[in-house]
């Protein structure tokens, strides 16, 4: 029941920004006068409609989308450069520009969308992508600033029975005892000090530790409420360093650098810690960067899950996801037992997937092809540039960018991105990526 409740709240908040991201078109189309017949959260078939004005509202029986139909979107073929495709592409573009012109009623040819400034164009199909990334914005902030992230405290949230042998992550009966184990710490100790040093963070201990291979010092913890001094001395192992922005430096022969550091064998206890204001931009950032990488690699990504639902090789933990993934990881979200994670945790990893899927959104919304939205804003700024072009030349302005010739790249990228979803749907299945 739990996983099927973070489910529905997963699909709630998508649908509602969904409905902001289109209200994000329709409301500007409005204002500069554009004719908006339809508003409409999801496909298929009508469940609801009620025509208010001008236009109809309503919801669709498939929720996986939304869309606004903005009258006059193709300019009729008297505006433009006559069309020399012939066959099937020629006719896909005759039909497309036949169904926009009928949208047209008598005596308002003024108000469709290709008489608009170019600018007003890029508005209007700026509007609902922006939407998404203000969303995951607001979604960040409130989260971060109030619920908080995870961060290490000074209590020791496990110890590490022993010393795991390079590139092992579990303990074997010849592995040695690791320094903690030795020492006698025990989960649930509160560190306080570290070698006569007191210290206010989880970092600020393990740098004394790391820095001191080999070196027998005091460690200071509150145990049931009682100071306790133990004894430890780390154990000399190496380990990759990293760069300030998290990367393994390598050498000159492009290996990793290695360092030598003290190990003592314990991990901390994670508490939430609300961040200031400033935190949701920055992890709205962090998630845009991210993202944006992978739309950019996404025929490998898109190649490694074909792998993994063929049963070739494993499902990575980093890799892309259809619906059905992203509803099973909100599943696990929500039926998550796990000491210390209440409902209010529960809900802020929800509203912090939304958030994400919110900024997946407006990436992939903004790769310029149509019919996506970048699509669209691509072709205004091509008209910006050729009217300009035309001011520098004195010359008349230019006809309208014709959206219909690339009616069939639009029906191109349409099936790819149902291929795409088929095959995500399918692996999610079949292969689901493990979080856990």
């Amino acid at each position: 029941m739990a996983t099927l409740l973070g489910i529905v709240v997963l699909v709630i908040g998508l649908l509602v920004s969904i409905a902001l991201h289109e209200l994000g078109h329709m409301i500007p189309a409005k204002r500069f006068g554009v004719r908006v017949s339809e508003y409409f959260v999801g496909f298929g078939p009508r469940v609801w409609s009620r025509v208010k004005g001008e236009t109809e509202y309503g919801l669709k029986a498939i929720p996986l989308g939304g869309y606004v139909r903005m009258v006059g979107m193709i300019p009729p073929e008297e505006r433009v450069r006559p069309v020399r495709v012939r066959g099937w592409a020629g006719r896909l573009i005759a039909d497309a520009r036949e169904a926009a012109v009928e949208e047209i009623q008598p005596g308002e040819d003024a108000r469709a969308f290709y008489h608009l400034a170019w600018w007003k164009k890029v508005i209007v199909m700026m509007g609902g992508p922006l939407v998404n990334l203000v969303l995951a914005i607001v979604i960040f902030t409130a989260v971060l600033s109030t619920v908080g992230s995870p961060v290490p405290s000074l209590t020791v949230g496990a110890v590490v029975p022993c010393v795991p042998a390079a590139g092992a992550a579990a303990c074997t009966d010849a592995d040695p005892a690791s320094p903690a184990a030795q020492a006698g710490l025990q989960e649930g100790d509160t560190i306080v000090a570290v070698d006569g040093t007191s210290v206010e963070d989880w970092d600020e201990a393990t740098a004394i530790i790391a820095a001191a291979p080999g070196e027998t010092m005091p460690l200071e913890v509150v145990r049931g409420g009682e100071p306790i001094t133990l004894s430890i001395t780390p154990i000399a192992r190496e380990r990759v360093v990293y760069d300030e922005s998290g990367e393994p430096v390598l050498d000159a022969a492009g290996e990793p650098v290695l360092e030598t550091v003290g190990y003592l064998g314990v991990s901390p206890e994670f508490v939430a810690e609300p961040q200031p204001l400033t935190a949701g931009a920055v992890q709205t950032w962090d998630y845009l960067v991210a993202t944006t990488e992978v739309v950019l690699t996404l025929p490998a990504h898109l190649w490694d899950v074909t792998q993994a639902a063929l049963g070739m090789e494993e499902r990575r933990a980093d890799s892309i996801m259809g619906v059905v993934g992203v509803g099973r990881v909100a599943g696990d979200i929500s039926s998550a037992q796990v000491e210390g994670y209440g409902p209010t945790e529960r809900v802020g990893d929800m509203l912090m997937l939304l958030g994400g899927l919110n900024l997946a959104l407006f990436v992939f919304n903004m790769i310029p092809l149509v019919p996506l939205d970048g699509g669209h804003v691509a072709s205004a700024l091509w008209q910006g540039i050729k009217n300009g072009w035309a001011r520098l030349r004195r010359l008349p302005a230019p006809a309208p960018v014709d959206v219909a010739r690339m009616m069939p790249l639009a029906y191109g990228v349409f099936g790819i991105l149902l291929v795409m979803g088929v095959v995500l749907i399918y692996a999610d299945i079949v292969a689901p990526v493990e979080l856990i």
